[in-house]
């Protein structure tokens, strides 16, 4: 795919015509430390926004101590050592998720979400600054809306688009961690996992840490958090940022405990708190076998206490599993569940729920599928309706 050369555009001029050239001279700043207070405006004030430019995935990059992490993390060190670029990472992210349904709802709500670029327009800009690059030059480094490049990036790859798709952004004086934050919660709620990377970011922020050095593992710079000893008033900061108490942001920083493979596999299968609380409870030997028994077998965190009080009494500590469902069960259980949400929204959320089911079937190409079972399920309706007049 053939990189477009940086291009630099006025604050006024979003939208350039054809052939203008553009009117802002490229900007020479290096990163920008972190703010030191805690804001809960999720916007980019006005004054904080240098420039509004139009930009090509290739002259920008995700923050790689974002708390949210979203590339997998067999592609995060290729990408982030330069050694595969934004194209590359999407086209083996999406290979990936071919096999991995961990990786799939997630690829999934990015094609989504990259699709409806195409239907409705890019809504929200990324944020951002320029920064010194490894080769001399600079590049623009994403605050929030890392998501929406990932988006545009796996359409460009499944597309095999020659040209590169261009994203609003906003060149801003001061990124924030405490931005970053809020945008994660607006957007969905992280993971636990991630949830703990929020505070200790946030933590670190305040506490003036930058993560700077050569950091191998992202984790073991969000572990620096435990270690610190909080100033007085820190908590209290961060309470609206992350509308959390003390003790429950306290709960999350622990997780931090667990040995990088496991926070993945519970980052990436959304395990709750109170499960991987249950695993830290257990003796370190056990937090593997356990942890990937909890996912296997959707463990609650009540069955996992229970295990544990086996092994103290001396008898096999043999996780129960769930009880085996026929397919058709399992389908028809999900169904009434959907319908009897759906049902209980209100119309503009309806609207929006169907909107993204609609993407979600185009994209993974089940739509026609889907729209046949769909007709059936309307006849047989029908069919009781009537019966019942």
């Amino acid at each position: 795919m053939a990189k477009s050369p940086r291009k630099r555009f006025n604050a006024f001029d979003d939208f350039p015509a054809a052939g203008e050239a553009p009117s802002a001279p490229a900007s020479t700043q290096g990163p920008r430390s972190v703010q030191e207070s805690v804001t809960a405006v999720t916007p980019v004030p006005a004054s904080q926004v240098e420039r509004i430019e139009r930009l090509a995935p290739s002259q920008m990059l995700p923050d790689r101590f974002q708390p949210r992490r979203l590339l997998p993390v067999s592609l995060r060190e290729p990408f982030f050592s330069g050694k595969i670029d934004c194209y590359q990472a999407a086209a083996q992210w999406l290979s990936l998720a071919q096999h991995d349904p961990s990786y799939r709802a997630e690829v999934e709500r990015l094609l989504a979400m990259g699709l409806s670029f195409e239907e409705h327009g890019q809504i929200k800009p990324i944020t951002g600054a320029w920064i010194p690059a490894r080769d001399g030059s600079f590049i623009f480094q994403i605050e929030t809306g890392e998501r929406r490049f990932w988006a545009a990036c796996l359409q460009a790859a499944q597309k095999r688009l020659e040209t590169e798709p261009l994203l609003r952004v906003e060149v801003v004086s001061q990124p924030t961690r405490q931005r970053q934050v809020l945008e994660n919660r607006h957007a969905e709620t992280p993971s636990a996992v991630g949830q703990a990377c929020e505070v200790a970011a946030l933590i670190l922020a305040e506490m003036n840490i930058p993560p700077e050095g050569p950091y191998r593992d992202e984790y073991d710079y969000f572990r620096q958090a435990r270690a610190q000893r909080m100033p007085a008033g820190l908590w209290e900061k961060l309470m609206p940022v992350m509308q959390l108490t003390r003790p429950r942001m306290v709960q999350l920083l622990n997780i931090l405990q667990l040995p990088t493979p496991l926070l993945d596999l519970a980052d990436r299968y959304r395990l709750p708190e109170r499960v991987l609380r249950e695993v830290l409870a257990l003796p370190r030997e056990q937090w593997d076998s356990i942890l990937r028994a909890s996912i296997q077998n959707n463990l609650t965190s009540d069955e996992i206490a229970e295990a544990a009080e086996r092994e103290t009494r001396g008898e096999p500590a043999h996780p129960r599993e769930q009880p085996r469902y026929e397919p058709s069960r399992v389908a028809a259980s999900a169904l009434r569940k959907f319908a009897y949400t759906l049902a209980n929204l209100d119309e503009f959320a309806q609207a929006q729920a169907l909107d993204d089911i609609a993407n979600t079937l185009v994209v993974t190409r089940t739509a026609e599928g889907v729209m046949g079972l769909l007709d059936e399920l309307a006849v047989l309706v029908r069919a009781r309706l009537d019966r019942k007049s």
